[in-house]
């Protein structure tokens, strides 16, 4: 596993394996302004008692044991514990739906509509790329000498519904009220048709806020970590930005897992936003302070300096790629009520980055975030071979072994495509929802047995035939053909909070 001060060191330049591109940059904008506007709520809330139970026992069989196990059985008891006044009460407690009574509609919902087959295709998409993601982090082979995290063990189940939230989470320390195991994730019902920038942010959800929340004290220590570091630049700086760790953070960790994709997807996506909801289509330079994320320009630098520090190639020239961009949207910066000078603003981007990236956390058995996960040129090739089927059309490609695609290279590499072309939009998002469902059909989390991570389910082999290479490939993951043995996961009862939506 590469140090910190490793992880800092660039690399010499070698070829380009996937050029960058920004061409479609406009398309992919509208795109997503366009999936913005569409106001499909999705399914009908549950929000009757004893219709809801029936419905939910009739579900029942039809997901695997772990979700039956860790989401369905506790829940169901959950429900039946409090009875039918408590439910009505919850309801009546909460009508915008921002608490208790939002998050127990959402997980009915994200139970309902897998074993309802609401939106079968997108959906089944949907969960595979959030379980990769969950499982890049959390997988036996990514966490080497990292203790399996305290909750949230098993990866989210995903959900259709509220397009005025925009893509959220309800992660594991919140649905615990409800006595459930794993994290609930959500996107807007227009994303299950267009609006392919929007699923980029999954990693800022999965990989990030669930992620976070899986390991007691991470999110503090990351907090404590960036005050410490960023006090010298002044401007309230320290304060801000530690203030917004969850939001912060999770954009990095979206960046570690999908790489360069997240990134300029992010700045696609928030221009997009800007531009449905009656502003221009750019990122806004003012942070107000009951806002919990960074400013968009501040996170457009963020994204830029975290890419700097992967360890692909050619982070340097996308990472200038998204600064430029970044850069055409520059106003006056106003963080908090206070004017900040754009150079101080992305000087603290770049130690925000650094501290994020290679911080060896106490939660985290002293390692760093970028040495769990990292994008590399492994990554950038699988993504390169995806982007040629993804334009033909052509089946999944097999990746030589022992390193095989997963959900986030497809991802990845439908957005790279978008950004690079953006004539085809709507044949790439099909092409890559039916390579997505082609990767779910495999994916042993989906089938009779009791699999958390897919990433452990494997052989451990003495050597591996291959044609010789002058860059030899790193796995990203381990699913399905490196990794350890299975280890068992622990679960250790969260402690209880109030319910919270985090938002991207």
């Amino acid at each position: 596993m590469k140090s910190a001060r490793q992880l800092r060191t660039r690399h010499p330049r070698l070829s380009t394996i996937n050029p960058v591109s920004t061409a479609g940059l406009d398309a992919c904008v509208e795109d997503a302004r366009q999936a913005a506007l569409d106001n499909d709520p999705g399914p009908a809330e549950p929000n009757r008692y004893e219709p809801l139970l029936g419905r939910l026992e009739a579900v029942r069989t039809r997901l695997p044991p772990l979700y039956r196990e860790a989401m369905i059985s506790p829940f169901i008891n959950t429900l039946r514990q409090i009875g039918e006044q408590g439910f009505e009460r919850t309801l009546q407690s909460d009508p915008r739906r921002e608490g208790a009574a939002g998050l127990m509609l959402d997980i009915a919902q994200a139970i309902l509509q897998q074993g309802e087959s609401f939106a079968e295709a997108p959906t089944d998409a949907f969960e595979e790329v959030v379980s990769d993601l969950y499982d890049g982090f959390l997988s036996a082979e990514d966490r080497q000498g990292v203790e399996p995290p305290d909750r949230g063990a098993i990866p989210p189940l995903v959900k259709w519904g509220n397009p005025d939230f925009g893509p959220y989470t309800w992660p594991v320390d919140a649905t615990s009220t409800f006595g459930c195991k794993a994290a609930v994730v959500n996107l807007p019902p227009a994303n299950a048709r267009r609006g392919l920038v929007a699923w980029s942010a999954l990693g800022h959800e999965t990989a990030g806020h669930d992620i976070l929340h899986a390991d007691t004290g991470l999110p503090e220590e990351l907090s404590a970590a960036l005050q410490k570091s960023l006090r010298p630049p002044g401007h309230g700086l320290d304060q801000y930005w530690s203030a917004r760790i969850d939001e912060t953070a999770s954009d990095v960790m979206g960046i570690l897992n999908v790489g360069p994709a997240a990134g300029i997807g992010l700045i696609a996506y928030f221009r997009g936003l800007s531009a449905a909801f009656g502003g221009e289509a750019r990122l806004r330079s003012e942070g107000p302070e009951d806002d919990p994320h960074p400013a968009d320009i501040l996170r457009g630098y963020l994204a830029a300096e975290t890419v700097a520090l992967l360890e692909f190639t050619d982070h340097n020239e996308w990472s200038r790629i998204i600064s430029d961009e970044t850069d055409k949207d520059l106003a006056t910066i106003v963080l908090a009520g206070e004017q900040v000078p754009k150079d101080l603003a992305r000087q603290s981007a770049g130690i925000v980055a650094q501290t994020l990236v290679c911080y060896r956390a106490k939660a985290l058995e002293n390692h760093a975030l970028g040495e769990i996960q990292n994008w590399r040129d492994s990554d950038e090739r699988k993504v390169n071979l995806l982007r040629t089927a993804l334009r033909t059309g052509g089946e999944l490609p097999d990746s030589p072994a022992p390193s095989p695609v997963y959900a986030a290279h497809a991802v990845a590499a439908a957005v790279t495509e978008a950004l690079a072309d953006g004539t085809n939009l709507q044949p790439l998002f099909e092409r890559m929802l039916a390579m997505l469902n082609t990767m779910h059909d495999q994916n042993p989390s989906w089938g009779p047995l009791f699999i958390a991570h897919p990433g452990n389910i494997a052989r451990d082999r003495v050597y591996f035939r291959h044609p010789a290479s002058a860059h030899e490939i790193q796995p990203r993951h381990t699913r399905p053909l490196l990794g350890k043995s299975a280890q068992p996961k622990k679960f250790v009862a969260p402690a209880k909070r109030q319910a919270k939506r985090i938002r991207v």
